[in-house]
């Protein structure tokens, strides 16, 4: 089973950026976006698609994959987990990885990988930056969502105007984030609707 029943509360190198490189420009992005999908009453469970070969299991807890020297456009991507009743799932477990600005997945380590809870209301944040996109794909993160005693989801959430959209075979509209700038900061909100 996905979900761990223990949670280790330390977020690793999160504190890093709290002050920094993000600050309160993508926080105040952020409340700009409008939630996406909109969660109306009853609606459809997120998109579920394929893991990939690239997953790795016992990823550390952080919500900073976004590393001291590291290339690429930093980005804050945040939202929620809901049921498809539109309430907060608290505890919900995110698992996150992608590939580096330049496309490159860590293999034999846990760079730009992570896993985090949802906190009570339902809110996750994550601190990356933008994964460069490789011959046949898009740009993607990856991710698993699990609520507490219940199924997992995969799938993979997309950036909207990339050209490599219309060549991916896997992209799908449904599962494009909404993106904003602010300051040289780049913000991004996907909420997910799982059972």
């Amino acid at each position: 089973m996905f979900y761990s029943p223990t949670r280790r509360r330390v977020l690793g190198a999160g504190a890093f950026a709290a002050g920094s490189l993000f600050g309160i420009g993508a926080s105040f992005a952020q409340a700009q976006l409008a939630p996406t999908p909109a969660c109306h009453g009853g609606d459809e469970p997120t998109m579920a698609q394929t893991e990939g070969p690239y997953f790795k299991p016992s990823s550390p807890e952080r919500i900073e994959l976004f590393e001291a020297g590291m290339a690429g456009q930093p980005i804050e991507l945040a939202g929620f987990v809901l049921t498809r009743n539109c309430k907060p799932i608290a505890g919900a477990l995110l698992d996150f990885w992608q590939a580096d600005d330049r496309g490159q997945y860590d293999n034999s380590g846990f760079r730009l990988r992570g896993h985090q809870f949802t906190e009570a209301d339902g809110r996750f944040r994550l601190r990356t930056v933008v994964p460069g996109a490789y011959v046949g794909r898009t740009r993607h993160i990856h991710v698993k969502v699990q609520p507490r005693g219940g199924r997992v989801l995969t799938t993979q959430l997309y950036f909207p105007g990339e050209a490599k959209n219309r060549s991916d075979g896997l992209f799908r509209r449904e599962l494009l984030m909404r993106t904003t700038e602010h300051a040289g900061l780049l913000a991004a909100r996907f909420d997910f609707v799982v059972d």
